[in-house]
């Protein structure tokens, strides 16, 4: 089985463990839910392990050997070999307040800090706007996080995760506030303070478009280096069936948004989620990733993951040839835009563990040379 196969369909279809270890994946929350990270060929992927799909899995990582490696089969048959990285030493450190580090920021895949300042969303608790992918509350019932980030927090773990673990960026989303700024304001307090003692680490910040985009210019001088805006759906009918709260931001005006925030961050400095398998046709990821990369945002596309206790626990899987026509063709489209992720300063689409849209963009590369 082709590498780039083997990680596409790890990511689609989830990975069983063999022996036991998920309790080091993460449940609930933002960002990569119900995954852990797994180190394949060189590429470091975030895997499901904890969703409903990943236990029909056909896919099994074995117990490791002595050197860390376990062997992966699908159907009983070894198709390949993996290695999950160790937890990192900070979170076995606390904050000056008491709380413990790994409540307060994530290690994502195996050298990218991330965290979610509010645990909470104006549209959550409510069926009719809640985007029904969303798991930010299920880590605060699970009690593995605090409902919020404080600043100085923020900048302790961020310290101690570069000294001790050697951590290359760090990843700051938010959920939204009910407030016009739709979390930039957070954002830009949560930046200030890791400035004061990290100076040069590279950040990413996360939220919706704000109602004055002049926040992209006070979030770039407080220090974040890029800036991501995730539409998530595209197609109207797909963004009203899934996320009818935040489908009220037309795709119009995250547009604008994007100009205006590429204007002061950079081409190549702004960046979007798209998940794949939520209804979308190729034709739509594709189309709509063709007009972000004019524009200068890099659209990551993200295979969609069903997670547990949400209303979408039992929708099933992108399918794999899905993945793969719009994968490879917007690798290739970055390509020749010279719009490639090893471009970015930090963020999602920089790291790349929640994707295998950096396979195809090497696989582009290697034409082109």
């Amino acid at each position: 089985m082709k590498s780039e196969e083997l990680l596409i369909a790890l990511q689609t279809y989830g990975l069983r463990l063999e022996s036991g270890g998920k309790e080091q994946g993460r449940r609930g929350g933002a960002g990569p839910t119900d995954h852990k990270a797994l180190r394949i060929a060189g590429t470091t992927i975030m895997v499901p392990v904890h969703n409903l799909a990943s236990d029909k899995s056909p896919f099994t990582a074995m117990p490791p050997d002595e050197l860390g490696t376990s062997m992966i089969l699908k159907n009983g048959k070894t198709v390949g070999y993996g290695r999950f990285p160790k937890p990192p030493e900070f979170y076995k450190h606390h904050s000056s307040d008491g709380v413990p580090f790994w409540k307060i920021a994530q290690l994502h895949s195996h050298n990218v800090l991330a965290t979610t300042v509010l645990q909470n969303c104006i549209r959550y608790n409510d069926k009719e706007t809640s985007c029904q992918f969303c798991a930010i509350g299920e880590s605060l019932k699970n009690r593995t996080t605090i409902p919020f980030k404080k600043p100085h927090q923020l900048a302790e773990v961020a310290k101690t995760a570069y000294e001790l673990d050697g951590i290359e960026q760090f990843v700051i989303t938010t959920g939204t506030p009910a407030t016009s700024d739709r979390g930039a304001k957070i954002l830009y307090e949560s930046v200030v303070a890791i400035r004061e003692v990290l100076p040069n680490l590279p950040i990413q910040v996360q939220c919706e478009p704000p109602d004055d985009f002049g926040w992209f210019r006070k979030l770039k001088e407080a220090g974040a280096d890029t800036l991501g805006m995730h539409l998530e759906a595209v197609e109207e009918q797909v963004r009203q069936r899934i996320m009818r709260g935040k489908a009220e931001v037309p795709v119009t005006y995250y547009m604008e948004a994007f100009e205006a925030a590429v204007a002061v961050f950079g081409r190549g400095q702004v960046s979007t989620y798209l998940l794949a398998g939520l209804g979308d046709s190729a034709e739509s990821l594709i189309g709509i990733s063709r007009e972000l990369i004019e524009i200068g945002v890099y659209p990551f596309v993200v295979p969609f993951v069903p997670v547990r206790n949400t209303p979408l626990e039992n929708y099933p899987a992108p399918d794999r040839h899905l993945m793969r026509s719009v994968l490879s063709k917007v690798g290739q489209m970055l390509v020749e835009a010279d719009l490639t992720s090893d471009k970015m300063k930090s963020g999602c689409g920089k790291c790349g563990a929640c994707s295998t849209l950096q396979v195809y963009e090497k696989k582009a590369l290697e034409v082109v040379h």
